[in-house]
């Protein structure tokens, strides 16, 4: 039994025949052509010698040396599949704040959130800031737009506020610690290298 035959096109088969009978050999396209295709197949190999001789080159020089990430684990290879990894890697690596979805943008927020309660004088500021943050959470659990899932929990007021005022209790002692060690180390001191710290101050 014989293959599939190929369709038929008559006036291609026709336009070939009147070209074969009316050029002369040299000139046919079948002629022309193994010369064309040998001479694309050069230019290709002339490119892909071009291109190694350039990473040789850049290899000797050592451009390739010290990348970052070179002798590590890859990040993420072990983590659970995340659809969304690779927005959330832009994000977290260009520090990007008030784009994307409402759930990556509450979780990176939530992530940094301590650090700016800690920066607000006041109990009334920090309670003002929860407040925002847990009705940005609530609308963006609301939405219809679609999008990633909104996984960032609601902040407790009353127990962060407490965990302000205990943050902002343990950094008083502790500047207040160092203090009286540099009193007790000023007071030690004899009253020559007291004169010699003054002046290296």
């Amino acid at each position: 039994m014989t293959g599939p035959r190929e369709p038929r096109d008559t006036p291609l088969n026709v336009a070939r025949y009147k070209i074969n009978r009316e050029t002369p050999a040299s000139e046919r396209p079948e002629a022309v052509e193994p010369d064309t295709n040998e001479a694309g197949q050069a230019m290709m190999d002339a490119r892909a010698q071009y291109v190694e001789i350039s990473i040789q080159q850049a290899m000797r020089r050592g451009d390739f040396d010290n990348l970052p990430g070179t002798g590590k684990p890859i990040p993420g290879l072990t983590a659970p599949y995340d659809p969304d990894w690779w927005i959330r890697q832009k994000i977290d690596r260009e520090q990007i704040t008030g784009l994307g979805p409402a759930a990556l943008t509450l979780r990176s927020e939530d992530a940094g959130l301590n650090a700016r309660l800690d920066a607000v004088v006041s109990e009334r500021q920090v309670r003002e800031t929860l407040d925002d943050f847990n009705r940005r959470v609530i609308e963006a659990r609301r939405q219809l737009r679609g999008g990633p899932p909104v996984v960032t929990a609601i902040r407790d007021v009353d127990a962060e506020v407490a965990r302000w005022q205990a943050r902002r209790e343990a950094v008083r002692i502790e500047r207040d610690g160092a203090r009286d060690r540099d009193a007790a180390a000023l007071a030690a001191m004899t009253w020559r290298e007291r004169r010699r710290a003054k002046r290296e101050r």
